[in-house]
C-alpha cells in the first residue's frame, strides 16, 4: 500500500515539474541552417509547426454523390460457373448477370 502511494506521489511530482518557456537550442548548438531556397532561416515556432500535408483535415463523408456502381467488365464468373459474356470490342459494359450452375457435392464412396 505504501509503495503504491509513493509511486503515485513520484508520478504526480514528475508530471507537475515541467516548466513552460521559450524553446532554445542547446548550449553550444545553433538552429538548423537556412534551407537553400528559403529567404530567411525558419524560427523555432515555424520548425515545430507541422505543415498542412502532415495533418490533413478530416473528411467525414467520403461519398458526396450516391449513384449506382458501373458494371465491371472484369467481374467474370468463376471458371466452373459458366461462360464469360462475349461482347464486341468498343461496346460499353452492361449489366450482364453471371450464369451459374449448381452441382451437388459428391457422395462419399464415389
Amino acid at each position: 500500500m505504501k509503495r503504491s502511494r509513493l509511486l503515485l506521489l513520484v508520478a504526480l511530482g514528475l508530471a507537475g515539474c515541467g516548466r513552460v518557456a521559450e524553446l532554445q537550442p542547446a548550449p553550444g548548438h545553433a538552429l538548423p541552417v537556412k534551407p537553400m531556397m528559403a529567404r530567411t532561416t525558419p524560427t523555432v515556432e515555424q520548425l515545430l509547426t507541422p505543415p498542412t500535408y502532415a495533418r490533413p483535415s478530416r473528411v467525414d463523408e467520403l461519398v458526396t454523390r450516391s449513384r449506382p456502381r458501373a458494371a465491371d467488365p472484369f467481374d467474370l464468373p468463376p471458371p466452373s460457373g459458366g461462360e464469360a459474356p462475349s461482347q464486341p470490342a468498343g461496346t460499353p459494359p452492361s449489366n450482364v448477370p453471371a450464369t451459374t450452375t449448381t452441382t451437388s457435392p459428391p457422395t462419399p464412396g464415389e
